[in-house]
């Protein structure tokens, strides 16, 4: 049963050899549906052994020179897939390399969901970089990363819909579990604030926003 729900996520985020927005944006939200319905099945099953909390680095980085969307973007992701994100900085360097923590069966989903999320954004900016090829590279980094900020908080809008949307039946199961706050807590926070964020593009955070929240979440995607 669970090898057969993760199946069908990673089919629906292998729908297209190259991210596509409409696809990307419909898969986000069908993925968690199929993730939460599989909580309720496995809910009616008895003497359930508790799960272990992993820490998963994923291979994804960014700084707050580069791509420092992605940390919003994770936070998202985690926060709608039962994990909480978190980030991990060598000494001496300013990168930062994306990690989750949660259940086993949830951080692997989360870890899929998200760098699937992250190719869609990049397949996007590289667009927004090829046709403004003629600006400074400040600027286009500014436009990309606008970009990526609208894009997660549109995500983050759909998912709140979608949960609005099933109150009733399988949006309730999909709470954060006590341990995996717990072991998120003992971490600490440390604040993330690059400068981009004082100065967004309205435009292309915008188009990002649109891209992240203007899909339909009942949409089939099966192949």
């Amino acid at each position: 049963m669970e090898t057969d729900y993760r199946e069908k996520i990673r089919k629906l985020l292998a729908l297209a050899e190259s991210p596509n927005e409409h696809e990307a944006k419909a898969a986000l939200l069908k993925a968690r549906e199929l993730m939460a319905e599989h909580k309720l099945t496995e809910a009616e099953l008895v003497d359930k052994p508790s799960q272990e909390v992993l820490h998963v680095q994923t291979s994804i980085t960014c700084s707050k020179r580069k791509n420092p969307w992605i940390v919003e973007l994770s936070a998202v992701i985690g926060e709608n897939y039962c994990c909480k994100a978190y980030r991990t900085r060598h000494k001496g360097k300013q990168t930062c390399t994306v990690g989750f923590i949660g259940f086993v069966d949830d951080v692997e989903v989360c870890y899929m969901i998200f760098r699937y999320a992250v190719d869609c954004v990049l397949a996007e900016t590289k667009r927004i970089r090829q046709n403004n090829s003629w600006r400074y590279g400040d600027e286009i980094a500014r436009m990309c990363d606008s970009y990526g900020y609208g894009f997660a908080r549109g995500v983050s809008e759909a998912f709140t819909k979608q949960q609005e949307q099933n109150e009733e039946g399988w949006g309730l199961v999909l709470v954060m579990p006590k341990e995996v706050q717990e072991a998120a807590d003992s971490l600490g926070h440390g604040k993330f604030i690059p400068k981009v964020l004082e100065d967004l593009h309205g435009s292309y955070w915008n188009s990002g926003y649109r891209d992240g929240k203007e899909f339909d979440p009942k949409r089939r995607l099966e192949a």
